[in-house]
């Protein structure tokens, strides 16, 4: 007999409102993946970019889909099933993960259900020292933090540029977080914190206690004053906003130094960073279960944490797509499921 779950899909790109919570088909551990019967999801931009079909994205790297399709690719549960040639999880563990990411691009990872099968290599155990919404609020953005600042963790082609992007040293040294409120931010902030720099956050006023609480040195409210008229002599600046004018960070960087930008289409500054002796480096965060369970450790002693803006029910994602849209949020949003 087919066994049925609940979950949020897609038959159709658009706004907030053609997300569905419907009966799916529940899938099955297949070899060397595990079924983790899922406790709490979370929002990520990729997530609003599938949904709307990723027209903000050139025509060809737009996905083909396969409708319907479950969004989402981070989650925290436990273990319902193990598949053949698994060891290291056990029915009943407490697991988190980055699910096939960027893999299922095109079609969903499908994490907004109430259970998802996940490659073995891609899970981790939960950190015992949070709840699961604390860490389905971690995989994605913090794999970001880590994989830009700390470990690549890969050898794969770098699909946004001709050379693997390379972390630097920070022990010392000054960094600054552009869109240090947001997910990405604020654990990029602890995580450069953790190796040994300075950090100045900039994010809007209402972040302020936050990020200083998180260990920001200095705080730049955006609002105010524009960060590359405050900050001076950075060694490297990781933007977690993009959009228009990413070069004017090229302003306040050492000869030497870095910027590193998590989405970098629009950026146009290359010739410029090429004089000044900086480079330029972006790279797209990979499902990587073993530095999951490296920042897990992390995570689980508290010296970064994961802050969450606000949680919803599984039923109510396209409630917590809207308020994505309306961005200015503090941490991540969470679904609770079950």
């Amino acid at each position: 007999m087919t066994e049925m779950m609940k979950a949020v899909q897609l038959h159709e790109f658009g706004g907030p409102e053609v997300l569905l919570y419907e009966d799916a088909l529940r899938p099955t551990a297949s070899g060397g993946e595990v079924l983790v019967r899922v406790h709490a999801a979370s929002l990520n931009p990729p997530d609003l970019y599938l949904r709307d079909g990723y027209r903000a994205l050139p025509p060809e790297w737009q996905p083909e889909p396969t409708f319907p399709l479950i969004l989402g690719t981070d989650v925290s549960g436990v273990v319902a099933a193990v598949g053949d040639g698994v060891s290291g999880f056990g029915i009943g563990d407490e697991v988190y993960a980055m699910v096939r990411f960027p893999k299922d691009l095109a079609k969903g990872s499908s994490a907004y259900a109430e259970y998802v099968s996940v490659p073995a290599s891609e899970l981790a155990q939960k950190p015992a020292g949070i709840d699961h919404n604390q860490a389905a609020g971690a995989p994605m953005s913090l794999l970001t933090a880590w994989q830009f600042l700390v470990d690549l963790g890969h050898d794969m082609a770098n699909p946004l540029q001709s050379f693997p992007h390379a972390p630097v040293p920070l022990k010392g040294k000054t960094v600054l977080v552009n869109g240090a409120g947001g997910g990405v931010g604020h654990l990029a902030v602890q995580v450069a914190k953790w190796k040994g720099a300075r950090v100045i956050a900039v994010a809007s006023g209402k972040h302020e206690a936050l990020l200083r609480d998180c260990g920001a040195d200095q705080f730049i409210d955006y609002t105010k004053a524009a960060a590359e008229t405050v900050a001076q002599d950075v060694h490297l600046v990781i933007d977690a906003v993009g959009g228009a004018n990413m070069e004017r960070f090229l302003n306040v960087i050492k000869p030497g130094g870095a910027l590193f930008l998590v989405n970098p289409l629009g950026f146009s500054g290359h010739d410029d960073a090429a004089k000044r002796g900086i480079t330029v480096s972006s790279t797209q965060v990979r499902s990587n279960g073993a530095q999951l369970a490296e920042a897990g450790r992390l995570l689980d002693n508290g010296t970064i944490r994961v802050v969450i803006d606000s949680t919803y029910p599984l039923a109510e994602a396209s409630a917590a797509h809207e308020r994505a849209s309306r961005g200015g949020m503090q941490g991540k949003l969470v679904l609770t499921v079950g």
